[in-house]
């Protein structure tokens, strides 16, 4: 690489290092320090006496199987669903593949309210008595996670090349045949791929497990939340911390290698077609998920329209008040409007970031160590996806708080803890795109004399408009519902409103439960509305989600 192509590409990376840095690692490395240096000198044995104790192996044992099942279950539900809404076309099909994802973006705690509802004595699922065990917190897990398999999976199977799979059935192969011997090799490593960040997404589960396991059952992210918030164990904490980004370090490794062993897919998806007898049971199959997915959202808007036995929008107009026995400081409408702020405001940087890393990571290096350092580059980006929000938040109250970052009272902190979430989910949409540009349109528009931003401007804006469209939507919905990070973060007097319906829930009183079912069905719509939008601009098969 040119010595002046090589100085303007460490510039471009210096500035979303530079974010990253402060707004993460920082605050990051703050928490966990906290863990090996307790008291001003290190001490790392402590922190293994910590992960020695009883407590910490129950948690251990209870995220990695709740975690593990949630994830297989995510799978074997999902991927018939993927080849249903992706390779078969049929009328309503773009209002499902827009339906489906409405878990994966609802926020947490709306998603443990929706299972609450639905399994409580007087839901339709009260005769199973799942309320308050280890079952309804999988079930919640694998309906917030299958969404990531099907779209994963399915935008993949989508733009795989099917000339292959088309020679085998003309000369004879049965469907299941060719499905077991061409197909599934090929879809392997993105299945392994979406199953590792799906374990990733449940073992980090904060929103579900806190609603619908309380104190009984808790994982690694509720864990470290109740020492830091309840118990003031900050070392334990830390311990935590540092044992959950080795693993999530490790788990988006093997995820980067799988992916990279993938074949590749064409750009431009191929041609859907019509179902037959053979694919009535997939679609039935892939029915009966939907309306297991569905189900939980339907109870919960029931429940917000009902007030003592009768149809009613009661729990709708009292968002404008304070709720029963002034259990908020604001009214719920109030944090309504705080939460579109900030995620506004998240949503723009995060793709103003994410788009400069996306650029970086999309280009081909052709010598090793620039390969490696793009790969590491990418990695570092990806860290906020996994590690948790909890930690973040926590870092953020105990390292922001002297100059010369000293943000303790400004209002840009709770949209910059957000953009670090929502990050790694506008690379993932836009690095895709940029990287199936056939590089010689740029060497070609460079060779007739356009400059290094010409070339961006002409050839990979036109290419990658939707992706940032729909990275943006992305970004904007997963900052709404945001609740891990935010629970730190958000002051009494100007909360969100993931934070409000988390205390109303808390509180006594029927109003109090009413207001926070009403809030939830408003914080779905919005962000269901956000993904029907991103749907329509969607960069076809191309884009890791």
């Amino acid at each position: 690489m040119p010595r002046r192509s090589l100085l303007a590409t460490a510039a471009l990376a210096a500035v979303p290092l530079a974010v990253l840095g402060a707004f993460f690692l920082y605050p990051v490395a703050g928490m966990i320090g906290r863990g090996f240096w307790p008291d001003g000198s290190f001490d790392p044995g402590s922190v293994l006496e910590v992960l020695g104790r009883d407590r910490v192996h129950r948690v251990l044992w209870f995220t990695v199987w709740t975690a593990g099942l949630a994830t297989l279950l995510a799978v074997v539900l999902g991927v018939p669903v993927a080849f249903a809404l992706h390779r078969i076309r049929f009328r309503g099909q773009g209002f499902l593949r827009t339906l489906i994802v409405v878990p994966f973006v609802m926020p947490t705690v709306v998603a443990g309210v929706a299972f609450r509802q639905l399994i409580a004595s007087s839901g339709p699922l009260g005769g199973l008595h799942l309320d308050g065990t280890p079952t309804a917190i999988v079930a919640a897990l694998v309906f917030f996670n299958v969404s990531v398999v099907v779209r994963t999976v399915g935008s993949f199977w989508e733009g795989l090349d099917r000339r292959t799979e088309e020679a085998a059935a003309a000369l004879g192969a049965p469907p299941l045949r060719v499905f077991a011997t061409i197909t599934l090799p090929a879809l392997f490593p993105v299945i392994a791929s979406a199953a590792s960040v799906v374990f990733l997404f449940c073992s980090t589960s904060f929103g579900i497990v806190l609603t619908l396991g309380g104190l009984r059952y808790a994982n690694v992210e509720t864990e470290i939340y109740q020492l830091t918030t309840q118990e003031l164990d900050l070392q334990a904490a830390a311990a935590l911390s540092v044992l959950q980004i080795v693993v999530i370090t490790g788990l988006l490794a093997f995820s980067y290698r799988v992916r990279r062993n993938a074949p590749a897919v064409s750009r431009a998806a191929g041609r859907l077609r019509r179902p037959g007898l053979h694919d009535v049971p997939v679609l039935v199959w892939s029915a009966v998920v939907i309306g297991l997915l569905v189900t939980p959202l339907l109870t919960l808007a029931h429940g917000s329209l009902r007030v003592d036995g009768r149809w009613s929008l009661d729990n709708y107009r009292a968002l404008q008040t304070t709720g029963d026995d002034n259990a908020l400081l604001v009214t719920a409408t109030s944090a309504l409007v705080r939460s579109f702020e900030v995620a506004v405001q998240a949503a723009g940087l995060a793709l103003v970031l994410g788009t400069l890393v996306a650029f970086l990571v999309s280009r081909r290096p052709r010598s090793r160590w620039t390969r490696r350092a793009s790969g590491l580059f990418d990695g570092i980006f990806m860290l906020p996806l996994g590690v948790s929000a909890v930690t973040l938040g926590f870092g953020f109250l105990i390292t922001l708080d002297s100059p010369p970052l000293d943000l303790r009272t400004s209002s840009l902190l709770l949209p910059i803890a957000q953009a670090m979430v929502a990050l790694p989910l506008v690379v993932r949409t836009v690095a895709p795109v940029l990287a199936s540009i056939d590089p010689r349109q740029r060497e070609a528009a460079a060779s007739l004399g356009a400059g290094p931003l010409r070339v961006a401007l002409t050839v990979d804006v036109p290419h990658a408009w939707r992706a940032l469209v729909a990275a943006t939507g992305f970004a904007f919905a997963v900052s709404l519902g945001e609740f891990g990070a935010t629970s730190f973060l958000a002051r009494d007097d100007a909360p969100t409103l993931p934070v409000v319906i988390f205390r109303l829930i808390g509180r006594p009183g029927a109003e109090n439960f009413g207001m926070a079912l009403a809030g939830s069905v408003v914080l779905a719509i919005a962000t269901g509305v956000a993904m029907l939008l991103v749907d329509k601009v969607r960069a076809g098969a191309v884009g890791a989600f």
